[in-house]
């Protein structure tokens, strides 16, 4: 048995697509993190278990608590913006069949705008998104990672994903995002100095646009390569701001 578990916020312009495409699992689980528009009503209507829960800045904690309501053998995590094509459906059929692996990687593909972005920092994501129930735990409040205890292989095919379908949208994750990664490392007692400030952005503009040849995929690749150098000076920014509030 597979249960598919969707987190979701005001998730109604792109939840119906995602409800379609997990119908070929046992159990859809939507954990709903007080969503004020019509996400719950399109839930329902694919007949998911939706369970409200508060997200509280905590990713790891809300799919753990996913975990704990789903019914199947294996749990496919998908987000409320993420599609799974037809060959990733017989590459996930096939996957838990197998008596070997405890968990699985998938590649992302994502489209920003119309266009899909085959190079930059989104080319090389691969996350465990597939695994036996029981078989580990989300760690990290945020960019939060499965930790499986036991094999763990790769899928063929990608997760599509469709994030951001504006920059205002975009701006507002990337505010929310970096003030619970800023909390997170502040907790972790990282410190943070002006350089940081600095050249932590810097280098990852670099980095995806440069060295990833983020270039290569036009005006979006140019934008997601200035966004993400953003989130990451938001991030130490803030970092430094709650370490000078504390004294």
């Amino acid at each position: 048995m597979i249960t598919s578990v969707v987190l979701t916020h005001n998730s109604e312009a792109t939840l119906e697509a995602t409800l379609k495409c997990v119908s070929f699992t046992d159990e859809i689980v939507v954990i709903d993190d007080a969503s004020t528009d019509h996400t719950v009503e399109i839930a329902k209507k694919y007949h998911a278990v939706v369970i409200p829960h508060g997200l509280k800045a905590d990713f790891a904690a809300q799919r753990n608590f996913g975990l704990t309501k789903a019914r199947g053998d294996w749990v496919l995590f998908v987000d409320a913006d993420e599609v799974v094509t037809d060959a990733l459906t017989k590459d996930i059929l096939s996957a838990v069949r197998d008596t070997v692996n405890d968990g699985y990687y998938l590649k992302r593909q994502d489209t920003v705008w119309g266009r899909k972005l085959r190079h930059g920092e989104t080319s090389q994501v691969r996350l465990i998104r597939l695994g036996r129930k029981g078989a580990g735990t989300w760690v990290r409040p945020v960019h939060e990672i499965w930790q499986i205890h036991g094999f763990v292989s790769e899928l063929k095919h990608p997760l599509l994903h469709f994030p951001h379908p504006n920059i205002t949208q975009f701006l507002r994750d990337i505010n929310d995002y970096s003030s619970a990664n800023a909390a997170y490392m502040f907790g972790q007692g990282t410190r943070v100095s002006w350089w940081h400030i600095v050249a932590y952005p810097s280098a990852k503009f670099f980095v995806n646009y440069m060295w990833r040849r983020g270039f290569l995929d036009g005006t979006p690749g140019t934008i997601l390569a200035l966004m993400m150098s953003f989130h990451s000076f938001l991030t130490r920014a803030k970092l430094w701001q709650l370490w000078q509030r504390r004294g």
